[in-house]
């Protein structure tokens, strides 16, 4: 049986201590056991785990329902606590982390998925691997390097730049440095890293916003994230919250590597004050006390005001929120019964993956985000969200229902995932020891809520040249005392060039930790995204059943809130309309298609400035069309004739059929120049793999064009190479331009 949405989540507890806030009849985690109904897990040792649910994916069924430790693992740390739960939790993620070193020393993703992925293994080592096993991250990093950047993994519409996160793997490159120390690698990641974020930047920067465009990080499947009306380059020109986290922290790395290499300071940090200034300005939600998901639209951009786990948690951590946004974040932030979800109102009619999806990964980000603010009753609800999947299971797995926390009725799932082992082995070595890596050593910041007190100990753990044995005692985040060596020191820390063996017992104050509020939620969906349209001077759209209120927007301010569904408006002038859906709940809904009132549209056919091609393709509009490619058109120049000097936007409408609308990296990119100065780059992403007859509009650009006489140039730049690399072609319809 699986409990119902009203019932509270579960927490470690001891069995004699008293029941805590989110122990329920029907679902409590013991440090002997897991309960869920009929579903149980057993600990007989800390190597042995026994569970009568088994694992079940599409009718797949793996009948293991007994783990024990292999005794072919090499020698490594050691765990040992008063919870066996999590003792043997520890080593089950150790055996999977070992059984995920493929023979080239790469790190698989999952077992049912070879290969090293870029997110996944830079995500992975910012959680554990780079304190784990730092060689095989290396290895793996080296693995997603080419034409000295950082590859994008393959995703929507062609990957990069429609996917943008490949800048993880700065963050898993400097974490690795910042373990074991070694100037050799960070002279060799310091090129990779510079000639990507310079392309980033030419290509990625929103000049109305400052942000970066691209896909959010990880949440790479269109659908199940975004409206369905919006294409991948409405994706592209999206501005989305985990996306720029990363990438402000990247900059903020490339800084520091630059200081410590001698080389020019550059920029950097300037870039990164600039990203996290822009974050807050126009990401941060007043009302609800959290970032919103993202921007979206296409000339003006709404705020999303839904919640997005990892981008919450990666700005609490990368200091984009201050202290008093932190713990309104973590306070406020919605929460569901079995873990954060990673979006949340839940899509309706989407079936779980990332949409209704708890993934352990994600709530190991969440997790050290909890501890990180010191807010006990969410660390305790996310340890339990971990460890109950893990117990009951038997593996690591990706995902989870967030409706039921189970794993069967996933999209897509794995067991032996990389990233979720990361998060395992993550709660042990960053939150109950509290490891953080400086240039200068290791830093020891325990932090242990209550449920989780006692003894709890480290052994055999290897930091650069020396052998530590770490003793933490008791609860809380406040250290009461440190021993090295039996000595009584100051701070819990090992010096960067310590050598030998080292004993470290650290006792905590126990207190609780300072923050118990959290938002405790039912795992509720939004209302569906609803269609919009004009006739003439009335806006009008389709009416939503549960929708209490309809949200009006123009040029992205609020106009009215109605109960009616059509408005007036004035087709006389520019203007972007988008209507949302406002639930009981006060949740709204993704907006409608933005219905753009165009009074002045010119078109510049493309076989009007050179040779039309012959390709075979179909519903093209004028006499045809012209193929650019790296060996044709490499540049073509518009000559635009306007009356009256002003803004305007500017796009195109193309087709590419070099691969699918979901996968790949063949999405073509090219440079737009206007009058002599560099407007941004175009892109044109996949749209059905050989499909030649489908035409879209590629992102838009607010351009400056002077009275009379303007050139636009299309043209390709070092800086608009694909992921692919050879592939990079586009068929050219017509240049639109809009006044506005």
């Amino acid at each position: 049986m699986s409990p119902t949405s009203e019932q509270t989540p579960a927490n470690f507890h001891k069995p004699n201590m008293p029941t805590p806030l989110y122990a329920s009849p029907e679902y409590t985690l013991h440090p002997d056991r897991i309960e869920q109904g009929s579903m149980r897990a057993e600990v007989l040792s800390t190597t042995h785990l026994r569970s009568n649910y088994g694992q079940s994916i599409h009718g797949d069924r793996d009948p293991r329902l007994e783990w024990k430790l292999a005794s072919d693992l090499p020698a490594g740390p050691e765990y040992t606590s008063d919870q066996p739960i999590v003792d043997a939790l520890f080593n089950l993620a150790k055996e999977e982390a070992h059984r995920n070193v493929e023979e080239d020393g790469t790190l698989r993703t999952g077992a049912k998925w070879s290969g090293v992925w870029t997110r996944d293994v830079s995500y992975s080592a910012l959680l554990a691997f780079a304190i784990h096993n730092p060689e095989a991250v290396k290895t793996s990093l080296r693995a997603k390097v080419k034409r000295g950047r950082i590859v994008q993994d393959t995703g929507s519409g062609g990957a990069w730049p429609v996917s943008s996160d490949r800048t993880t793997w700065v963050l898993a490159a400097w974490e690795i440095y910042r373990v074991t120390g070694e100037r050799a690698w960070l002279e060799e990641i310091y090129p990779v890293i510079k000639a990507t974020l310079d392309d980033d930047r030419r290509t990625l920067v929103d000049p109305q916003t400052g942000l970066y465009r691209g896909e959010s990080s990880f949440l790479d499947w269109r659908e199940q994230t975004y409206p369905r009306w919006m294409d991948n380059a409405d994706i592209y020109a999206s501005l989305c919250l985990g996306t720029n986290a990363v990438h402000c922290r990247a900059h903020e790395i490339l800084g520091e590597i630059a200081g410590l290499l001698d080389e020019p300071a550059g920029d950097y940090a300037t870039t990164a004050a600039t990203l996290k200034q822009a974050i807050n300005d126009r990401l941060w939600l007043f009302d609800k006390g959290y970032y919103g998901q993202y921007l979206y639209g296409r000339d003006h951009m709404l705020v999303s005001p839904r919640f997005e786990a990892l981008g919450e948690a990666l700005c609490v951590l990368f200091g984009i929120a201050d202290a008093e946004q932190s713990a309104s974040v973590v306070e406020r932030s919605p929460l569901t019964p079995f873990g954060v979800s990673c979006i949340y109102p839940q899509i309706p009619d989407m079936p779980p993956y990332h949409n209704n999806g708890i993934w352990p990964f994600v709530q190991g980000f969440w997790n050290l985000a909890a501890a990180r603010v010191g807010n006990g009753a969410a660390l305790e609800h996310g340890l339990a969200a971990i460890y109950r999947s893990a117990g009951l299971y038997l593996s690591n797995y990706e995902n989870m229902v967030a409706e039921d926390g189970g794993v069967m009725g996933t999209e897509i799932n794995s067991h032996h995932m990389l990233w979720s082992i990361a998060a395992n082995l993550a709660m042990v070595y960053r939150v109950f020891m509290g490891m953080e890596f400086r240039a200068d050593g290791l830093y020891l910041a325990p932090v242990v809520p209550r449920s989780y007190a006692g003894q709890r100990r480290l052994s055999n753990f290897r930091y650069r040249n020396v052998t530590l044995d770490i003793t933490v005692a008791g609860h809380g985040s406040r250290i009461r005392s440190v021993t090295i060596d039996g000595k009584a020191a100051q701070v819990a820390f090992v010096d960067a060039a310590a050598t030998g063996h080292r004993t470290i017992a650290i006792e905590l104050d126990g207190h609780d930790l300072p923050y118990r509020s959290v938002n405790r939620v039912d795992n509720l969906s939004s209302l569906p995204t609803l269609w919009a349209g004009r006739v003439g001077d009335t806006l009008r759209w389709s009416r939503v059943v549960g929708a209490q209120r309809y949200h009006v927007y123009r040029n992205d301010e609020l106009l009215q809130a109605v109960t009616t569904n059509h408005c007036s408006v004035d087709p006389h002038a520019y203007a972007s309309y988008q209507v949302a859906g406002v639930d009981e709940h006060g949740n709204e809904a993704f907006a409608s298609e933005p219905v753009e009132v165009t009074p002045h549209v010119q078109r510049y056919q493309a076989e009007g400035y050179a040779p039309p091609s012959s390709f075979d393709a179909e519903n093209y509009t004028g006499k045809g069309f012209v193929l650019l490619s790296l060996t044709e058109n490499r540049e073509l120049a518009f000559d635009v004739e306007v009356e009256r000097a002003g803004p305007y936007l500017l796009d195109f409408r193309f087709a590419n059929g070099s691969g699918p609308i979901n996968t790949d990296n063949k999405c073509a990119i090219r440079s737009l120049t206007v009058n002599g100065g560099y407007a941004g780059a175009v892109v044109f992403p996949q749209r059905g793999a050989d499909d030649w007859s489908s035409w879209g509009h590629t992102n838009a650009h607010r351009v400056t064009l002077a009275a009379g006489a303007n050139t636009v140039r299309l043209h390709f730049e070092e800086w608009n190479h694909n992921m692919d690399g050879e592939v990079n072609r586009a068929l050219l319809d017509y240049m639109r331009l809009t006044a506005i």
